[in-house]
Order: C-alpha cells, then sequence, then structure tokens
C-alpha cells in the first residue's frame, strides 16, 4: 500500500496568523511525536499571501491518515483554532516510488 500524503491551505482569519502559528507548529510536534503514522508534517508560508498557511503531509498509509484526522491532537488543533481557521482545503495524493509507479 503506497504513502498517502495531504497537501493542503489553511485560510486564516485575518489577524490572528501570529497567534495562530505557534499553535500549529504544536501540532506537528505533537503529531510527529505520538502518531507512528505520521512521517511528515511540513508548515509553509506563503511569501506573498499572510491570510494563508500551506502544509504538506506524509502518512505510511491512508489508515495512518484516519488515526491522525479522528486523534487528539487534531481535536485540540481544531478546539485551539476556532474562530482563526476560515477554511481548511486540501488534495489528498498517492507518493509514489519504485514500488508503485
Amino acid at each position: 500500500m503506497p504513502k498517502f500524503a495531504i497537501v493542503g491551505t489553511i485560510e486564516v482569519a485575518p489577524g490572528p496568523r501570529d497567534q495562530f502559528l505557534p499553535l500549529m507548529m504544536e501540532h506537528k510536534a505533537r503529531c510527529l511525536k505520538d502518531e507512528p503514522g505520521t512521517l511528515q508534517f511540513e508548515i509553509l508560508l506563503p511569501h506573498d499571501d499572510n491570510t494563508k498557511v500551506l502544509f504538506y503531509e506524509v502518512y505510511r498509509d491512508d489508515a495512518a491518515f484516519d488515526v491522525h484526522r479522528n486523534g487528539a491532537s487534531f481535536a485540540r488543533w481544531r478546539q485551539e483554532t476556532a474562530g482563526m481557521v476560515v477554511k481548511i482545503y486540501g488534495t489528498r495524493c498517492a507518493v509514489l516510488d519504485e514500488r508503485n509507479q
């Protein structure tokens, strides 16, 4: 089964990005520490748009992503960032390697 990745965008309400980013970094650290199926979690800041935060996450497989999505860290992050997030959208991807081309 191929690795699973998600590439996404979070639209942040005007103003609170400085408050939002530390919460995002804490969420990243928790996921990498506590979720064995979370392999990579990158947070990206566009140079030309301070209302968006992009992310790139890699999971062992689809099931590991489900664990993440339904897990304690994501629930905590959603609660902590309530009112800061306007919209989240992403693209689910299979990670190609020599075994699954």
